[in-house]
C-alpha cells in the first residue's frame, strides 16, 4: 500500500487531504483495502454510492449496455437518454432535462438557463455556507469564502444572504435579480436543515417577483431524504432542478432539469456536453432509478434514517461532545461542540468504520440507501467508543 501511496503523491495532483488508504474492492455497504482490511463505509463517494458498493442492478446495466453501445454524439437521439429524461420529468416538477456528467456541470447549466431566461436580469441570489461546485460560474455561486478566496477575478452576478433567513432574501431582491439558487438541505455547510416554511418562503418571495427558483439536489436528490427529491419534503415546485451524485449510483452522470416555459430559453448553440447522457451512462441511472424511485425503498430509506438520528440522540444524552442530531432520511448529521471533529474521524477509520466531517464541527453520514440497521447500529458502537476514548 505505501508503494502505491507514493506513486499517487508523485503523479496524482494534490487536491485532496487523502487518508493513507488504497480500496480496492466494494460489496454493498462495505470497502476492502489493498491490505485485506475491510471498512463499513458511511461516506458513500460522498452521496453517490445509493444502492451500495457494485450492486447487481448497475453492473447488469453496464454490461448490457457496453455490449451494444458505448457512446453516440448528442448530434443524434439516444434511446435511454429518452427514456431517463422521461423518468424523471415525471417524478419532478421538471418537464425537460439537460444531461451533464457532474454536479458543478448541472449547477453551470442552470446557471446559464437562468440568466438566458432573465433577458437582461442576470443576478442569482444564493446562500451563505452552500456549496454548488468547484468550476468558475458554481465556484462564484457557493456562498463559502475560502473556496473562491485563491481564484479570482470570478464571474460577477451572485449575491450571498444567510440561509433559513427569509427576510435577508426579500431585502437582497432588486431589478437585477433572476433567480434563487439553494440546497433544500445544506451538505458541504453542515447538513444544515430550514425551518419548515423557510423553503416555502423562499419560493413564494420568487413567485411575487417573477424569478426562478433553482434546487441544487445534487446531494439530497435520487432518494436520499427518502422522497425522490429533497424539495419534496418541503411541498416546493422548483423551475429548475440540478442533479448528480446519487443518479448514476456509482457511474459519473449529472443533469440539469427544467420546467417548459424556462427550458425554452435555451436553443441549439446554447450549451452542450459531448459525454453528457451518453448511452452507459443513461442506461445506469435509468436503472438506479427504476429501483429508487419506488414506495417501499423511499419508505425504508425514512425509517432508517429516524432510527439512525434516535441512536444518536441516545449517544447524545451520555456524551456531551454530541451539540445536534439533525438531517433527513440518510442524510444524517451530528453537530459536536468542539473546535474540530476530525480524531473521530480518524478514530473510526482505525475501527474499521468511514466517516466524513463537514465545517469542522458536523460529522456527516451518507451511507448507502440499502444500509442496514445492524449497519447502523455498528456505527453508533465505534462512535460511542470515539467519543469515550477521544471525544
Amino acid at each position: 500500500m505505501e508503494n502505491l501511496i507514493a506513486l499517487g503523491q508523485k503523479y496524482v495532483m494534490n487536491t485532496y487531504n487523502r487518508q493513507s488508504k488504497v480500496f480496492v474492492k466494494g460489496q454493498g455497504s462495505y470497502v476492502w483495502d489493498s491490505e485485506g482490511n475491510k471498512y463499513l463505509d458511511f461516506v458513500g463517494g460522498i452521496a453517490v454510492n445509493i444502492l451500495g458498493h457494485c450492486p447487481e442492478v448497475v453492473q447488469k446495466a453496464l454490461h448490457e449496455q457496453a455490449a451494444k453501445l458505448i457512446h453516440c454524439s448528442n448530434l443524434y437521439w439516444i434511446e435511454p437518454q429518452i427514456k431517463l429524461a422521461q423518468k424523471l420529468a415525471e417524478a419532478s416538477s421538471c418537464d425537460k432535462v439537460f444531461f451533464c456528467n457532474s454536479g458543478a456541470e448541472a449547477n453551470e447549466a442552470a446557471i446559464k438557463l437562468a440568466r438566458k431566461w432573465g433577458k437582461g436580469r442576470y443576478e442569482i441570489i444564493t446562500m451563505e455556507k452552500s456549496f454548488h461546485g468547484r468550476t468558475l460560474g458554481a465556484l462564484t455561486a457557493t456562498g463559502q469564502e475560502k473556496y473562491r478566496k485563491d481564484f479570482e477575478p470570478l464571474p460577477g452576478g451572485f449575491k450571498y444572504v444567510p440561509y433559513n433567513d427569509l427576510q435577508a432574501l426579500v431585502d437582497a431582491i432588486d431589478h437585477h435579480t433572476c433567480a434563487v439558487m439553494l440546497e433544500p438541505i445544506q451538505g458541504e455547510g453542515g447538513v444544515n436543515v430550514p425551518d419548515a416554511n423557510y423553503l416555502k418562503g423562499v419560493e413564494e418571495a420568487c413567485r411575487l417577483n417573477n424569478l426562478l427558483l433553482i434546487v441544487d439536489e445534487v446531494q439530497t436528490g435520487i432518494g436520499r431524504t427518502g422522497k425522490a427529491f429533497g424539495y419534496q419534503n418541503f411541498g416546493l415546485e422548483p423551475d429548475i432542478i440540478t442533479l448528480a451524485k446519487g443518479l448514476g449510483g456509482g457511474v459519473p452522470i449529472g443533469a440539469m432539469l427544467a420546467k417548459e416555459a424556462v427550458a425554452q430559453a435555451f436553443v441549439p448553440g446554447d450549451h452542450a456536453s459531448t459525454f453528457g447522457g451518453n448511452p452507459l451512462a443513461t442506461a445506469v441511472a435509468l436503472a438506479v432509478i427504476e429501483k429508487v424511485f419506488t414506495e417501499e425503498f423511499l419508505v425504508s430509506v425514512v425509517e432508517k434514517g429516524e432510527y439512525f438520528k434516535e441512536q444518536l440522540n441516545q449517544l447524545k444524552t451520555n456524551y456531551p461532545i454530541i451539540k445536534k442530531v439533525k438531517g433527513l432520511g440518510l442524510m444524517v448529521g451530528c453537530e459536536l461542540d468542539v473546535e474540530n471533529g476530525s480524531a473521530i474521524v480518524q478514530y473510526a477509520i482505525e475501527h474499521g468504520v468511514l466517516i466524513n466531517i463537514v465545517g469542522n464541527k458536523t460529522l456527516r453520514f451518507v451511507p448507502p440507501l440499502t444500509t442496514s440497521k445492524d449497519e447502523i447500529d455498528q456505527v453508533i458502537g465505534i462512535l460511542a467508543q470515539a467519543f469515550e476514548e477521544v471525544g
